[in-house]
């Protein structure tokens, strides 16, 4: 006996949520025996009344208003692009965040020289994930077509350490919770000009989103503190792999003849390297030259220890999680955030004063 479209779609709605996790339309349809081009105008109808999400050929649950899921019921995924260093206290805090509430975290890596982010987030949903937290490839000069499936996720998401959003491009209606990079250079020039040096020399990175705020944010820093900007010692070879060490140096120190007496290095690994190639050069840090690390992640283990910028990593984990899973189990809509936390400068030996 044929049934109605109301009893079909019950049907779907209950063989979703019992999966748990986002079921392809073609399984959906084999498994109840339905023909696939009614379930796909059956689960069109669930998505518009906002019962299920759908994307890419996947279709996920969604709660009725007035039905929300406590959070430990839910399992968030999160998607970084390595472990081992700058992410691990972000990874750190949302372990927190997400036990003290009783949900369920599930961790996806995808390293920037993969490129591999859409996959591993279609893994983390495969793998029951009601909600993400990303923080995927995405450089501001980016394709805006590589990034156009952050836009069509079937569940809630959040992007960690990637701020700054045009108006406009994709993503833009995603939440964000991210350290403000320009605010943290600021700090350092700051320090730096309280130390009499109005001339700043930045090596950096240009590979990841807080290489490139950190760019920006020391052009932005030193314009605003009266100063000009220098020509940016890239700490990248022309191959993308870090730069050999000894080289930086002797570039630091062609600029130190020239009057440069401060320098600001993103990360903590190239400013620790680099000082014994600046002995070499008779650069003692902090006689002949104050030098700040940015990252805060090794820079107290140097010798001497390193002065740092160290972004709030692991309260930019807690708070993803805590708005993701309020998202998740709040039946009333939330406006889309932005929360930007602010760097803080560890001062140590590195600069003298």
């Amino acid at each position: 006996m044929a049934i109605s479209a109301d009893e079909r779609r019950e049907l779907i709605l209950r063989a979703v949520r019992e999966s748990g996790t986002p079921l392809r339309l073609a399984e959906l349809a084999d498994r109840l025996a339905i023909p696939a081009v009614t379930v796909r105008r059956d689960v069109a109808a669930l998505a518009e009344a906002g019962r299920v999400g759908r994307s890419h050929g996947f279709v996920s649950f969604r709660e009725a208003p007035g039905e929300p899921t406590p959070a430990s019921a839910r399992t968030v995924g999160l998607l970084v692009p390595s472990v081992g260093s700058y992410f691990d206290e972000l990874i750190a805090g949302a372990r927190a965040a997400a036990a003290a509430q009783g949900a369920r975290l599930v961790l996806g890596i995808a390293p920037y020289e993969v490129r591999d982010d859409r996959a591993q987030a279609a893994q983390l949903l495969e793998n029951g994930a009601d909600g993400l937290l990303l923080a995927p490839n995405l450089l501001p000069n980016g394709s805006a077509r590589d990034h156009r499936w952050l836009d069509t996720l079937p569940v809630p998401a959040v992007l960690v350490e990637r701020g700054r959003p045009d108006h406009g491009t994709l993503g833009d209606r995603l939440d964000m919770v991210y350290s403000d990079h320009r605010h943290g250079v600021l700090l350092a020039l700051r320090h730096l000009a309280s130390l009499g040096h109005e001339r700043v020399l930045l090596a950096a990175r240009d590979d990841s989103w807080t290489a490139l705020e950190v760019r920006a944010g020391y052009e932005q820093g030193m314009r605003l503190l009266g100063a000009q900007p220098l020509p940016v010692l890239s700490t990248l070879d022309p191959g993308a792999r870090p730069a050999d060490p000894a080289l930086l140096a002797a570039h630091i120190a062609t600029a130190a003849a020239n009057g440069v007496r401060a320098v600001l290095v993103h990360n903590d690994q190239d400013a620790i390297q680099l000082l014994p190639h600046l002995r070499t050069h008779g650069l003692t840090v902090p006689d002949d030259l104050a030098l700040i690390a940015y990252d805060d992640v090794f820079a107290a283990l140097a010798a001497p220890p390193l002065t740092a910028v160290s972004p709030p990593t692991r309260a930019v984990g807690e708070t993803a999680v805590d708005l993701l899973l309020r998202r998740l189990t709040t039946a009333t809509p939330l406006p889309v955030h932005r929360t930007a936390l602010l760097p803080t400068l560890r001062i140590r030996t590195s600069c003298g004063g």
